[in-house]
């Protein structure tokens, strides 16, 4: 048995809450994984995990050990990357998730300059504003809009989003331009709504001392930030977006900022990974890559905040 890699095969299922998972992220068969956990556990005398046919779950001793495991796992990795080329050109396979907007108008655009930098580094990118569990799916890192919840992240904070409201030329001419928030009751508006809790978000508004929060009349609710646009490009309703997805539109004329008097409340950008583990060289990288690109976007900059 190789114990190096039952030590990282029983801490994947502790990570994921199961064998399938943890052969998933890891890319090995299910009977592979479920073979090293037992050989460890008849190496050490000891049960590690408890086990049924829908859950598992690890013992007190599996605990302590699965402690022990994530010190000598990342004590080897940073002797390995210190002995190696990989401190120098980070290599291998990058799970990043982001929401779709933020994939489409800031990280596409700009990832040839990553890949001429990192050539050896494969990036799958999970496009979509689902909430994920990095630990449980096996993601690297990703990167968040809004205010994070106590977690088991680190979380670095490398932009923040602006929001506008706008409508299409056409809806204005239709239904007339809004000058206060409350002239929204009498207005179609699209609405954004969580996927994790289903809550439907609501407007808010600041001028000066003056704070509104609405809770917009909708004819139509997302819950994907690219659909979201397309909705207010086709002329639907008004929508409340962040800046930097609407600042082209809005030059071209697509799209018409309203109640610009007005400001909403701006949510911060980080990007996030999970805690006790050891920063690989190819997630440091990207980590630094993403802070230098927001800081550059004139809209995500950290200072007008």
């Amino acid at each position: 048995m190789n114990k190096l890699q039952a030590m990282e095969v029983f801490v994947q299922v502790v990570d994921a809450g199961g064998f399938t998972r943890a052969a998933e992220n890891m890319q090995l068969p299910k009977a592979t994984v479920s073979t090293l956990v037992q050989a460890l556990e008849l190496a050490l005398e000891v049960k590690l995990l408890h086990r049924t046919t829908r859950h598992v779950s690890v013992t007190a001793d599996g605990a302590a050990y699965y402690e022990r495991c994530l010190r000598i796992l990342s004590d080897v990795r940073e002797a390995e990357e210190s002995l190696s080329r990989n401190r120098a050109n980070p290599s291998g396979r990058l799970r990043v998730d982001v929401s779709s907007g933020v994939a489409n108008d800031i990280l596409i655009p700009a990832l040839s300059d990553f890949f001429h930098r990192y050539p050896d580094i494969r990036i799958d990118l999970g496009c979509s504003d689902r909430p994920v569990d990095l630990i449980e799916e096996g993601v690297d890192c990703a990167i968040r809009g809004g205010n994070l919840p106590d977690s088991a992240l680190i979380a670095r904070r490398v932009g923040v989003l602006h929001f506008v409201t706008c409508a299409t030329p056409a809806y204005l001419n239709q239904h007339g331009r809004p000058t206060h928030p409350n002239d929204l009751a009498s207005h179609r508006c699209i609405n954004y709504f969580s996927t994790k809790t289903g809550k439907t978000y609501d407007w808010d508004f600041a001028r000066g001392d003056e704070a509104i929060n609405i809770a917009a009349p909708a004819c139509l609710a997302v819950n994907d930030s690219t659909a979201y646009m397309r909705a207010g490009l086709q002329g639907l309703g008004l929508v409340q977006m962040s800046s930097f997805m609407v600042e082209s539109m809005v030059a071209a004329g697509t799209l018409e900022i309203v109640l610009a008097d007005w400001t909403s409340t701006p949510l911060p950008i980080n990007v996030v990974y999970p805690q006790n583990r050891h920063l690989s060289a190819k997630v440091r990288v990207f980590v630094e890559w993403v802070a230098d690109l927001f800081l550059t976007h004139p809209q995500l900059q950290l200072q007008r905040l």
